[in-house]
């Protein structure tokens, strides 16, 4: 649970040592405009939080948003109204500030299968900026090729992320969970001018799939965004291409193994 005298003090007292992390985003979707947030350095009472890690609970609910709750030092902020990717700098900066940019990873040799290390350093990750700058309220607007709806589209938070998340997990096995629907769900703001949910829901499930695919094409294409795959020679001498994921790995060096 959330020490919530440690967050009352994290956003009261700004003299706290922090740093200031750039966002991806340029701030551009915030009401706030912020192209920066002020993030506190790890302490060892966040160590109880990482320790704590249960494997049935996601990395989100059980250490990504009680970390972000404690060491983003924003009055007008919080971090479940942030971006996936200023998240994910914001995690890169933890990271770094308490273990050094290096990240190691196994990988596999295309040519003998075999496994080798590979280490690179996380402040490398370059920034691929949007193409198409959104409207005031951080939204887009476009028409869908088919069936030529226009819909206001916005990026996903770490808060739409999560319910996403849980409406998935919440299916049975038997079952196929609407993951697609229940993203254009969350993408999706306003359908020729309605913000009727029921109304969006229902033109989510009927969508043409040329019209999904041009949704996430665009979104694809326009969110700002960490450029998160990497590339390294296999001791064979070929090519391999790896993803940088934030996952059990990511934190690997804060369980102390």
């Amino acid at each position: 649970m959330q020490n919530q005298d440690e967050y009352t003090l994290a956003h009261q007292n700004l003299n706290l040592p922090h740093d200031v992390v750039s966002l991806p985003s340029g701030g551009i979707f915030y009401h706030s405009k912020k192209k920066s947030v002020k993030v506190g350095y790890l302490t060892a009472a966040d160590e109880n939080i990482i320790s704590n890690f249960e494997s049935r609970k996601s990395l989100k609910d059980s250490i990504i948003l009680p970390l972000l709750r404690n060491r983003l030092y924003e009055k007008d902020i919080r971090p479940e109204d942030l971006l996936e990717t200023d998240i994910e700098a914001i995690l890169i900066f933890l990271r770094n500030t308490s273990f050094g940019p290096e990240y190691s990873v196994s990988l596999e040799d295309p040519i003998t299968n075999k496994r080798f290390p590979h280490t690179f350093a996380l402040d490398s990750l370059n920034i691929k900026k949007t193409n198409v700058k959104p409207d005031e309220d951080g939204t887009w607007t476009i028409e869908l090729p088919i069936s030529k709806n226009k819909v206001k589209l916005k990026p996903l938070t770490l808060r739409d992320s999560m319910d996403i998340d849980r409406i998935i997990d919440s299916y049975p096995t038997e079952r196929t969970p609407p993951i697609v629907t229940t993203k254009l769900n969350k993408q999706i703001v306003s359908l020729d001018g309605s913000e009727d949910r029921v109304k969006i829901a229902t033109f989510c499930e009927n969508m043409p799939i040329a019209d999904s695919k041009y949704i996430r094409k665009f979104l694809n294409d326009n969110e700002p965004r960490l450029e998160l795959i990497k590339d390294t020679i296999a001791p064979s001498g070929e090519k391999v291409s790896f993803s940088i994921a934030f996952g059990v790995e990511f934190f690997r060096p804060f369980f102390g193994v």
